[in-house]
């Protein structure tokens, strides 16, 4: 039987170990489209984190009223709810990056990402524990959505948030902003971070094996 994980890593884990994006590929489908600047990375990750929460909350909240039956269509309602208020108010703060971001901020509601959240937890916790799982499955999109969108402003425009960082004589790598480039820079992520853990749990590994090894040239 699987222990009981504690708050605190409730809200660890979709920052890192179970990071969205990076370990478990959800919701890639914006971190490819809309990630080839910051701002418009900061925006979906911002709109994302708040229906994340916003319907963690309510399906935690209200779970013993959904009947069984319907609870994926009362899921779905609740998150398109919170969708349709991130829209609102992206058009009316930043209608710039509102119309950049396009249908995308619509196709949140059928981000497996969140839905998955209320199914496997929200729906089977209380509000504080669901609240904190939706926090740090939400930062992690966010981290994920920034570090994407950073490199590809960067090396697409040589700029971050509309600001020159080359000079005029900087030559932009154009297929960094194009879709191609969102696929390059989530690659190269999951390469580097897919050595890292491999070396890490070689280390870990080595290391549980080495006072046994002490052990064994001791006796002989």
């Amino acid at each position: 039987m699987k222990a009981e994980t504690t708050a605190q890593h409730d809200l660890v884990r979709g920052i890192w170990r179970e990071n969205p994006v990076l370990i478990q590929l959800l919701g890639l489908c914006p971190a490819l489209a809309v990630t080839n600047t910051v701002a418009n990375s900061l925006a979906m990750g911002l709109a994302t984190f708040f229906v994340l929460m916003g319907s963690s909350l309510l399906v935690s909240a209200f779970k013993r009223f959904i009947p069984h039956e319907v609870r994926i269509s009362a899921y779905i309602l609740i998150i398109a709810t919170f969708v349709t208020i991130a829209d609102l108010v992206l058009a009316a703060v930043v209608p710039e990056i509102h119309k950049a971001l396009g249908a995308f901020i619509a196709l949140i509601v059928v981000n497996c990402m969140i839905l998955g959240r209320q199914e496997a937890f929200a729906s089977k916790r209380p509000v504080s524990r669901a609240v904190l799982d939706a926090a740090g499955t939400g930062a992690g999109f966010m981290i994920a959505m920034l570090m994407i969108g950073t490199v590809r402003e960067v090396l697409g425009n040589g700029s971050i948030l509309g600001y020159s960082l080359f000079g005029a004589g900087y030559e932009p790598w154009i297929i960094m902003i194009l879709p191609p480039g969102g696929f390059l820079t989530l690659g190269v992520f999951l390469l580097v971070l897919g050595w890292w853990r491999g070396r890490t749990e070689g280390a870990q590994a080595q290391v549980r094996r080495w006072p046994h090894g002490v052990a064994t040239r001791r006796a002989a």
